[in-house]
C-alpha cells in the first residue's frame, strides 16, 4: 500500500499547513507564500483537496460568542453492544447538536463524546435525560473542561 505521507513533495506540505491554518487564504495568497503562480497554486490545491488531503473547508467558529460557555469530555460505558442497541445509541448521538465528536475506544469506556453546552443545567438535561436513559447505557462519566491552554492544532504536515 502505498504511504500518502512520500507522495507529497515540501511544496504540498507547505500548502496543507497554510490552509489547516486559514483554509480562506486564495490562489494569489498561496502563491505568494509558496512562490508560485497563483494558477499553479490554485491547481495544486484542486489536486491536493481532490485526492483526498483536505477533506472539508469549514469555519472554526467562537463557542463564547454562540453562548457555549461548557465544554466536557463524556465517557460512555455500554450495557449491551448487541449491534442493532449500538446502531440506535449511536443515531442518538448524531441527532444530538451538543455532541460535536465521538470516539469508539478501549478501555473501560466504550465511547468518548465530546459535548458543548450552554451552561451545567444543559449538560446535566444530556447527561442524565438522553444518555442515562438510553436502554444500552451502563455508565457516564463526564469531565468538565476548565481551560484548553492548547488549541484544537493543526495535524502535522
Amino acid at each position: 500500500m502505498r504511504d500518502p505521507r512520500t507522495s507529497l513533495n515540501e511544496t504540498d506540505r507547505h500548502l496543507l499547513r497554510l490552509i489547516q491554518r486559514d483554509a480562506g487564504l486564495t490562489a494569489e495568497a498561496l502563491g505568494q507564500a509558496l512562490g508560485l503562480s497563483a494558477s499553479q497554486a490554485g491547481r495544486r490545491r484542486a489536486r491536493l483537496e481532490a485526492e483526498g488531503y483536505v477533506r472539508a473547508t469549514v469555519a472554526r467558529l467562537d463557542p463564547a460568542h454562540l453562548g457555549l460557555r461548557v465544554q466536557a469530555f463524556v465517557q460512555v460505558a455500554m450495557a449491551t453492544h448487541e449491534p442493532r442497541e449500538a446502531r440506535a445509541f449511536l443515531r442518538l448521538l448524531e441527532a444530538r447538536a451538543e455532541v460535536t465528536s465521538v470516539w469508539t475506544l478501549t478501555g473501560e469506556a466504550d465511547y468518548l463524546l465530546r459535548v458543548w453546552c450552554e451552561d451545567l443545567p444543559a449538560l446535566n438535561a444530556l447527561i442524565h435525560g438522553t444518555l442515562l436513559s438510553h436502554p444500552a447505557v451502563s455508565r457516564v462519566r463526564s469531565q468538565i473542561v476548565m481551560d484548553q491552554p492548547k488549541r484544537d492544532a493543526p495535524l502535522p504536515v
